[in-house]
């Protein structure tokens, strides 16, 4: 199994960038996609989930309004739409598959799979 994250790079405060992240090896069929994100010298943060469908969608409160999830599956691709962006979004991005639901997701902060990350960096 593998998720390929890409699309991470620098931008200025106020701009945007979309994040997609590929998912192969198995079905995701029922298994949530999210995205996560680690700031230097922080922990793991939630930011984003998405179930099967893409009618129930969870959002962290940093990013709530800013930020928009989707997914693609006949590409098993989730994407994160990242609008208003500030220095405070600067962390590297990590995409993830659960079998679960997007809440459960984000308050439990776990994951059966996890992609290798793609940093965005937010300059003021």
């Amino acid at each position: 199994v593998q998720l390929q994250a890409c699309g991470g790079g620098l931008v200025q405060a106020g701009g945007c960038l979309r994040l997609s992240c590929a998912a192969s090896g198995r079905s995701f069929r029922d298994y949530v996609l999210g995205w996560f994100r680690q700031a230097p010298g922080k922990e793991r943060e939630f930011v984003a989930a998405v179930n099967w469908s893409g009618s129930n969608t969870y959002y962290g409160d940093d990013v709530k309004g800013r930020f928009t999830i989707s997914r693609d599956n006949a590409l098993n691709t989730v994407y994160l739409q990242m609008n208003s962006l500030s220095p405070e979004d600067t962390a590297v991005y990590y995409c993830a598959a659960e079998p679960t639901t997007p809440q459960v997701m984000g308050v439990l902060l776990r994951a059966d799979y996890w992609g290798q990350g793609t940093l965005v960096t937010v300059s003021s």
